[in-house]
């Protein structure tokens, strides 16, 4: 056990995945829910967090419906401006100072007077508590892979719009088992024009397949998860030349079945190749830990030391679209923190 260590909440990060309802706290899940008379189930309330499975279709269903119920506890612009305050909050007591956060408009486009109306909300309650908070914030719009194409250049063109007003990215989520990315090259490319980051999810569900699509139609900068390309050296030896970031979720590749324990996820394997990995938590509203737990993770499972875990951090910070002075302000703030000496375990 280590007597002296680097306090990992003062090593300036990025966090790059991170879904809109997965960041909602538990505790404002069930305030909200009790407020407006959503039924919670038990899973989602004294048996919190949920036990997980999504390795095949039933499970994935059980994911997504607990999501849906949770979604369907944010009703009015407050519970919007409330969320991603509270966020923004959890992210500066894990030392982030850039956060890019998911979502999918047409999940919440009926009670918000549209695709046009929720995006402009969405992004007017990121400026607030990025405002109050210190954190910067970008908007990643992304798209379902489970519905058809059309719907995602609708996105798409909804994202293009606000590039320059807080969108920094178009994602693709969803089971990869019901949507490959190549059907989606349309959509991607239309963001790609504006200027925006491609960061779909891929190699979750699915093997190396995915996450070849990923980089050969929808020539993605990022990758979500991705850690399934570990299977295939060769697009392993990719990722690493051609600096393709994947944002590694340890906490949710357990939660969701694709690895049994949290010492399988590759996030050794690919950092030793090479590859860049930002640490992320997908939806800790649904798997418990945040992102400071990911980087605890990183030092007490996968055996990282202090300069590895400040790699990890620029890793994060080089591959998001924070804004080129505050991407210089947090590089050297990880260096400020890798000079300093270690301090006794457990001090403040």
């Amino acid at each position: 056990m280590r007597s002296a260590v680097r306090p990992l909440e003062r090593l300036p990060k990025a966090h790059l995945h991170l879904h809109f309802t997965g960041s909602m706290r538990h505790t404002t899940l069930v305030e909200l829910a009790r407020r407006h008379g959503v039924s919670l189930p038990e899973s989602l309330e004294q048996n919190w967090p949920p036990r997980l499975r999504a390795t095949d279709e039933r499970g994935w269903f059980r994911f997504q419906r607990l999501y849906d119920i949770a979604r369907s506890v944010l009703r009015t612009p407050e519970d919007l401006f409330r969320l991603l305050g509270e966020a923004a909050e959890d992210e500066a007591a894990a030392g982030s100072g850039w956060l890019e956060i998911q979502v999918d408009p047409s999940g919440y486009a009926a009670r918000y007077d549209g695709l046009t109306a929720t995006l402009e909300l969405v992004l007017a309650a990121a400026e607030a508590a990025s405002a109050r908070t210190g954190v910067g914030i970008g908007v990643i719009v992304a798209a379902n892979r489970t519905r058809h194409p059309l719907d995602a250049r609708t996105l798409a063109r909804l994202a293009r719009q606000y590039a320059e007003r807080g969108v920094v990215g178009f994602g693709l989520s969803n089971d990869e088992r019901r949507g490959r990315a190549l059907e989606f090259e349309d959509a991607f490319r239309l963001a790609r024009r504006a200027g925006l980051l491609s960061v779909p999810h891929g190699g979750e569900l699915q093997g190396p397949r995915s996450v070849r699509e990923c980089l050969d139609h929808l020539e993605a900068d990022r990758v979500g998860h991705g850690v399934r390309a570990i299977e295939d050296p060769y697009l392993v030896e990719r990722l690493a030349t051609q600096g393709v970031t994947l944002e590694v979720c340890p906490s949710s590749n357990v939660g969701l079945g694709v690895f049994n324990e949290l010492a399988h996820v590759p996030v050794r394997r690919l950092f030793d190749a090479g590859v860049p990995v930002a640490l992320g938590t997908d939806d800790p509203l649904l798997f418990g830990p945040r992102l400071l737990e990911q980087y605890e993770t990183a030092r007490h499972t996968f055996g990282f030391d202090d300069a590895e875990l400040a790699e990890l951090a620029r890793m994060s910070i080089r591959g998001s679209a924070a804004p080129e002075a505050l991407r210089k302000q947090l590089l050297a703030g990880v260096d400020a923190w890798l000079a300093a000496p270690p301090e006794p375990a457990g001090a403040a």
